[in-house]
């Protein structure tokens, strides 16, 4: 799925978004460690815990199926929760489709990487070549980075004692901020924005996992069918 080196993207551009990807990878990927060791503080295996993230890889939908396994619930209702919060991807999927070009293998290995990062560093970019290395580069990377921290957090288990004490969970919502910052350069992205995390952060007490995030979604939605 690598760009062909004849894609006409500037050398020094490709180097920026490269760059910004491992960057981004880094951030997330570190996080792995909190969802290892929850996972076998939740009653997994390490082996479980892995697969996880190995299969599944989506970290929202991870952490809320070990939260419904660490709270005594059923395997199927941890399930259906991660699915929940699943749904943003598909709506991804269809941003991202005719932007990145690929059919066949390569769209269906793309989608396994399919996530908030790589999508937020392919949707910013201007050309196909640009969008496609920012997806590469931040989607194999968070997902390297990702599977090898939750297998240190799954091994360390509670040795590592609680991981926000190390300010990985910061270090997530810095990255998102830093994507979303740029992207605020007019008054309805601005508005948009405001009135996501107003009503994602109302929601939060009042609502199960993953309808803070589909609600401010759905504003950000209403207001680019408005206009």
């Amino acid at each position: 799925m690598r760009p062909a080196p004849g894609d006409g993207l500037d050398p020094v551009e490709r180097r920026q978004i490269v760059r910004d990807g491992l960057a981004v990878s880094v951030a997330t990927g570190a996080y792995g460690i909190s969802f290892g060791a929850l996972g076998v503080g939740s009653g997994l295996d390490t082996a479980q815990t892995c697969a996880l993230s190995l299969l599944v890889f989506t970290g929202a939908s991870q952490f809320a199926f070990i939260s419904v396994i660490a709270s005594g619930g059923a395997p199927l209702l941890g399930a259906a929760s991660g699915m929940l919060l699943g749904v943003r991807n598909s709506l991804y999927g269809l941003k991202l489709a005719p932007l990145l070009g690929w059919t066949g293998v390569r769209r269906a290995a793309a989608a396994h990487v399919l996530i908030d990062e790589s999508t937020a560093m392919s949707v910013t970019r201007s050309t196909q070549a640009a969008a496609r290395v920012g997806f590469l580069t931040t989607g194999i990377g968070v997902f390297v980075l990702w599977n090898a921290a939750t297998l240190v957090g799954a091994v360390a288990g509670d040795s590592l004692g609680d991981p926000r004490d190390y300010g990985l969970d910061a270090a997530v919502g810095g990255a998102f901020l830093a994507l979303l910052w740029p992207r605020l350069d007019t008054p309805t992205a601005r508005i948009a924005a405001a009135l996501a995390a107003a009503l994602a952060l109302l929601l939060v007490p009042l609502t199960p996992a993953g309808i803070p995030v589909l609600a401010a979604g759905v504003v950000a939605l209403g207001l680019g069918l408005r206009g």
